[in-house]
């Protein structure tokens, strides 16, 4: 199954590359990609078995978001994001997913876990009202996972000790309105929309909790305190892989084109060979950081050893490292390309771009480092919604 997922990932990069001026254009994946890569489960790596899924473990699907973000990162992107968000379908009985994905079901997800509504309780379930962003992959979705704020009668329902109770609810696309929101400076191709509910019901058993028990076997499933850095390894091979298509697109360019002052090839210019190997170093350390603590990580979540946790620490710290340093590959090849890099035609712009929005989200963010430094001091790592 490794194997053909990753061969299905090749397989899907010439239409990707064909793709290229529609993704961008139209802010979405064009739907016979989506549809392509949908029969292949490229959207719902973590998907259960017993739900028709590869349920594959994280170092494969690393490499599979790693072959399709080298030809664009927004189809990378929804391949990370769709794979980290449907994972979520395990907390969800059988019956639940096929009344929701289809008998048998194709897991196709989106969501937000920020709390951009209500959950108000009523008889069998609740009725969901409000509106959620960056629901990306919307465009090729089937249902959304979305947190709310749990509410009665009287307000917000409480926790024994008193803090709001939130909920994920998971809602047909379709019961809800999408909002065309998503015009950005990169990852255009996300379809990352904000999307509507009014007083939607949703049944008791389409909801869960996080930190549910999973309905299925599965070191993907058990312990749910890691399904946050399963799904961001997949975030790290997004920007790992978009570096490795900067850096194959600047050394084509390198090999062919001179400059506006000078008609010498970049390649025969030292300080090109210097960005070249600093960069190429930077990519190959990354990964290895990444690949080496995600490998450890895994096999202490496989064997439910007690170094889990401080093991998912060191791996969140590779990654967000990969992501910052991804980011330094673009800039400095950016730099080295001079005026050839702001054309369209070249294609390095397009990766500066999407690196630089993918760089904001969360599992880039300074805050993981400071968590992880938290830990190795020994004092309260910081609050956050991911932790």
């Amino acid at each position: 199954m490794a194997e053909n997922l990753i061969d299905a990932a090749k397989s899907m990069v010439p239409l990707i590359q064909s793709s290229l001026a529609r993704i961008d254009s139209e802010r979405q994946l064009p739907s016979e990609l989506a549809s392509a890569m949908a029969k292949k489960h490229l959207f719902g790596l973590y998907v259960p078995k017993e739900l028709g899924g590869p349920e594959t473990d994280p170092i494969t699907a690393f490499r599979v978001v790693e072959e399709i973000a080298q030809a664009d990162g927004s189809v990378g992107w929804c391949v990370f994001n769709g794979t980290a968000v449907s994972s979520a379908v395990a907390r969800l009985s059988p019956r639940a997913a096929k009344e929701l994905f289809g008998d048998p079901p194709l897991v196709l997800g989106s969501g937000s876990a920020r709390a951009g509504g209500t959950a108000k309780l009523t008889e069998g379930g609740y009725l969901v009202t409000g509106r959620w962003n960056f629901l990306s992959g919307i465009d090729h979705s089937i249902a959304l996972f979305l947190a709310c704020r749990v509410i009665d009668d009287n307000g917000p329902v409480m926790n024994d000790d008193g803090a709001p109770i939130t909920r994920t609810v998971v809602v047909p696309v379709a019961a809800g309105e999408v909002l065309n929101t998503w015009t950005t400076l990169g990852m255009r191709g996300t379809a990352s929309n904000d999307a509507e509910f009014v007083e939607v019901f949703v049944p008791a058993d389409h909801t869960y909790t996080r930190g549910d028990p999973a309905h299925y076997d599965g070191p993907l499933y058990t312990p749910p305190e890691s399904a946050i850095v399963l799904g961001w390894t997949l975030s790290a091979a997004n920007t790992l892989g978009m570096a490795r298509g900067a850096m194959n697109t600047f050394v084509d360019l390198a090999t062919d084109s001179g400059s506006t002052d000078s008609a010498i090839l970049l390649q025969d210019r030292r300080h090109i060979k210097v960005v070249v190997g600093e960069c190429e170093a930077m990519i190959d350390s990354a990964r290895r950081y990444v690949l080496d603590t995600v490998e450890s990580m895994w096999e202490a979540q496989v064997k439910q050893k007690s170094e889990l946790a401080e093991r998912s620490m060191r791996a969140r710290l590779a990654i967000t490292h990969a992501i910052r340093q991804s980011i330094e590959v673009v800039d400095k090849l950016f730099n080295a390309a001079g005026t050839n890099a702001i054309h369209h035609s070249v294609g390095l712009e397009r990766f500066f771009r999407d690196l630089h929005v993918h760089g904001q989200h969360i599992s880039g963010l300074p805050l993981n480092f400071e968590f992880g430094g938290s830990v190795l001091l020994g004092v309260p790592p910081p609050t956050s919604l991911y932790t």
